[in-house]
């Protein structure tokens, strides 16, 4: 499995020589400058290539290439958009870049109600409480029809909240909410949030679904032929919120998006945290299901609450099997001869990381830490999978 690590540019507070220290050997980017919808500009790519390829890094994924919002709603000028979608794609195999993350949440990237709250044995870590969220959708926003989204202990809880708040804790929680639009550069206040909200007005889950199989009918096949592997990320929580539909939250819908589209260009990139959170999804059954369309994992683990909350936790604490999942992931890559990119996905804030600015939940020394523990459970798999191997050839019995 090749190791990775997500870089934000320009947007970047940390630089590609501190990355060089965690022993990362790849880089996830984006040209998060140019705006959604329009075509990435050939000199541009290869300017951030030859830049992240100057610091000793190779630049092997793309998060994202964003899907403009009249794609996932349907509406304007849906030809040009998927003409540019293709000519990006097409600039981008011209630079040898051929893996693409995308995701195909209306307006929202990501969503928590915490970007610091307090982790087990000192940090800070990113946290989802379902009581804050029903109080933001219930009495921020005035959407009385979250009552049917929410726990009873979340409305109730969400209600006390509320009730106990200042004018600094909505604040607060607005901003944590607005740190998951895309890129975060531009936030919505609570009006702009009710008129973008409304542009979605009366989308269904079926709606959104033909809006995203239209856009792999029309994206798919150029892919193919450029030989880019193009990977969906889960919804994040993997639930309807804000009274948008969500379509990428179990391993039904990653069927039916796989089958959209039944090419091997359509693919998935795993992220335990993300799917993780539902409690019915089981992280290490759908790794091995879809294996042969992962093209590209985040690696991380949440630890869950009755009400719908949850915790991002340490990497290989939580509530996901991740040596489980890694393991799947390990036998994907011999079936397929593939070395699969993945990166530690988010951290918490530790030690020096507390001193200084990060993008939310993309800290130095937590993401250290995550990925040095990941990378020591990939390699105590490979010596067992050599081993087994080797008894077998013997005609010993495998190691349990």
């Amino acid at each position: 499995m090749r190791e990775t690590w997500r870089w934000f540019g320009e947007y970047d507070p940390i630089t590609l020589a501190e990355v060089a220290q965690t022993g990362a050997r790849g880089i996830v980017s984006a040209l998060h400058a140019v705006p959604y919808g329009e075509v990435w500009p050939q000199a541009a790519i290869a300017a951030r290539k030859a830049e992240i390829e100057a610091a000793g890094f190779t630049w092997d994924v793309v998060e994202s290439l964003p899907v403009h919002e009249d794609i996932k709603r349907g509406t304007g000028d849906l030809r040009r958009l998927f003409a540019n979608y293709r000519a990006s794609l097409a600039s981008l195999a011209r630079e040898g870049i051929k893996t693409v993350c995308y995701n195909f949440m209306p307006i929202l990237d990501w969503t928590r109600t915490d970007l610091a709250a307090p982790a087990p044995g000192g940090g800070t870590c990113l946290t989802f409480s379902a009581a804050k969220m029903a109080a933001f959708e219930i009495h921020m926003l005035g959407r009385e029809s979250a009552h049917d989204d929410y726990h009873p202990d979340a409305i109730h809880k969400g209600a006390q909240w509320y009730q106990d708040s200042r004018e600094a804790d909505r604040k607060a929680l607005l901003h944590a909410v607005m740190s998951g639009l895309p890129g975060a550069v531009e936030t919505y206040d609570i009006q702009g949030l009710l008129t973008a909200l409304e542009t979605y007005r009366d989308l269904s889950h079926d709606d959104l679904r033909a809006n995203l199989a239209r856009f792999l009918h029309e994206v798919v096949p150029t892919a193919a032929e450029l030989g880019v592997n193009l990977c969906i990320h889960p919804d994040d929580p993997p639930r309807d919120i804000l009274g948008l539909p969500r379509i990428v939250s179990t391993e039904t819908d990653i069927r039916w998006i796989m089958q959209a589209a039944d090419d091997p260009a359509n693919g998935l990139t795993l992220c335990t945290g993300s799917l993780g959170s539902r409690p019915k999804n089981h992280l290490p059954a759908i790794a091995r299901a879809f294996g042969a369309r992962i093209h590209f994992a985040h690696l991380r683990n949440v630890t869950k609450r009755i009400d719908g909350s949850f915790s991002e936790s340490a990497h290989l604490d939580g509530d996901v099997d991740l040596v489980a999942v890694i393991d799947a992931l390990l036998e994907t890559e011999a079936s397929r001869g593939a070395d699969l990119p993945f990166r530690a996905d988010h951290g918490h804030a530790l030690l020096t990381d507390t001193e200084r600015s990060f993008q939310p939940g993309y800290t130095l020394v937590g993401r250290l830490r995550g990925l040095a523990e990941l990378r020591g459970v990939v390699a105590a798999m490979t010596e067992r999978r050599r081993n087994d191997q080797s008894r077998r050839k013997n005609g010993s019995s495998p190691s349990l």
